[in-house]
């Protein structure tokens, strides 16, 4: 992995329409690396920033100590306190302890895996195996190639595999978590007031409030379709954040294979066909050209060679059921609205930025909901149908593969 290490060690961040910004956070410093990784045993001593993460949240680097690599990651106590870490990395224990190749969680002599020091919260990773290959890659960008999509649809299914018998509660409210409770509910415009109710930050913003409403009206009709599917979705612990970026890869070619998976910030209790939405949302949709042009939606590409080998990879780990394959299309369109929430009061609750959170609830929230009905977005729900169709028939599978 050395020869892979990005030399960037100038802090900057990716920004919502994707170019690098100034980050919102302070960058790590070689002596406050020192004296957080004096509290664990086999880290102490003269440390080395190797690179600094672009990932807009937090502050990150990937820091050589004594004869190895630890990734140490800073967060603002109002968006990570320490039993909000534990949260994860009881959830990472248990994939580890499944087979799902995750990183370690290093602890201190103490045993405790967050550090809390005044304002901050602190995690140590052992750094995973393989290569970065998407390290200065944003969220949104899609895959190289079919066959990293498909191994990505691997894992991710091992992933679901492994994460049933975590029988965690879903985690409280706490920024930049993403959650599934507004559009699971029999009544979505009431859980949609209790969410933003949880949150003051979000229920004394107009602009917010009216975003909300605009996203319901044009949201209620897949919510309506996914509703008599709901309870065939079983609750899982979900990582809520699968795309290229956040694996790690054999190689750097374009049949390397995910063997490592990254970053479990947003995870919580949602169930499978939720997650597995998200990451078509995440990897096979270029947004950012919507971000740039929101008035031509049908020029926004979507990779649907990318779409169907990820589905592929996925059902040959974890075939899904009927009313699972069915709730996809509907889901996808839903599943980025707590999210967006989320980071918005993210955005309005610690960053105090009204400008950003606007761009969340507006440009994200309502942009997307919209998206879904473009010539575009009808195309990609329709695909996703007629998988699904095809799905309760091995033969009709095989066919659509």
């Amino acid at each position: 992995m050395t020869e892979e290490i990005s030399a960037i060690t100038t802090a900057v961040a990716h920004g919502m329409d994707g170019a690098l910004v100034e980050p919102d956070w302070p960058p790590l410093t070689e002596a406050e690396i020192a004296g957080v990784l004096q509290q664990y045993p086999g880290c102490e001593g003269p440390v080395e920033i190797l690179s600094v993460s672009p990932r807009p949240f937090s502050a990150a680097s990937l820091v050589a100590v004594r004869d190895k690599h630890v990734f140490v990651k800073r967060h603002a106590r109002a968006v990570r306190d320490g039993e909000g870490l534990r949260e994860e990395h009881r959830f990472l224990e248990h994939l580890r302890a499944n087979g799902v190749p995750v990183p370690r969680v290093l602890a201190t002599a103490s045993g405790e895996t967050a550090v809390e020091a005044i304002e901050w919260t602190y995690e140590v990773h052992a750094t995973p195996p393989g290569v970065d290959v998407y390290k200065d890659a944003i969220s949104w960008t899609p895959f190289r190639s079919a066959a990293h999509a498909r191994s990505a649809g691997q894992m991710l299914a091992r992933m679901h595999r492994a994460a049933e018998g975590f029988a965690e509660p879903a985690r409280g409210v706490r920024p930049l978590v993403s959650s599934f409770s507004i559009f699971s509910s029999a009544e979505p415009a009431a859980a949609m007031r209790a969410y933003l109710d949880a949150r003051p930050a979000l229920a004394a913003h107009a602009a917010t409030r009216d975003d909300c409403d605009e996203a319901l009206e044009l949201l209620m009709p897949f919510q309506a379709e996914l509703g008599p599917l709901l309870p065939a979705l079983e609750p899982l612990w979900t990582h809520n954040d699968l795309h290229a970026s956040n694996l790690f890869w054999s190689g750097t070619d374009d049949a390397a294979r995910a063997i490592g998976v990254i970053d479990f910030g947003l995870a919580d209790r949602t169930d499978a066909v939720h997650d597995l939405a998200i990451a078509i949302e995440r990897s096979v949709v270029e947004w950012l050209t919507l971000v740039n042009d929101p008035e031509h939606p049908d020029d926004v590409a979507v990779h649907f060679a990318h779409l169907r080998a990820l589905l592929a990879g996925y059902e040959q780990e974890r075939p899904l059921s009927a009313q699972e394959a069915a709730a996809l299309a509907p889901m996808t369109a839903l599943c980025h609205a707590e999210f967006a929430l989320t980071e918005a009061d993210y955005f309005l609750g610690v960053l105090k930025s009204p400008e950003k959170a606007r761009i969340a609830t507006h440009g994200y929230l309502v942009g997307h909901a919209r998206w879904f009905y473009s010539l575009a977005g009808r195309r990609l729900l329709e695909e996703l149908r007629r998988w699904a169709e095809a799905g309760g028939r091995k033969e009709g599978r095989e066919a659509y593969r």
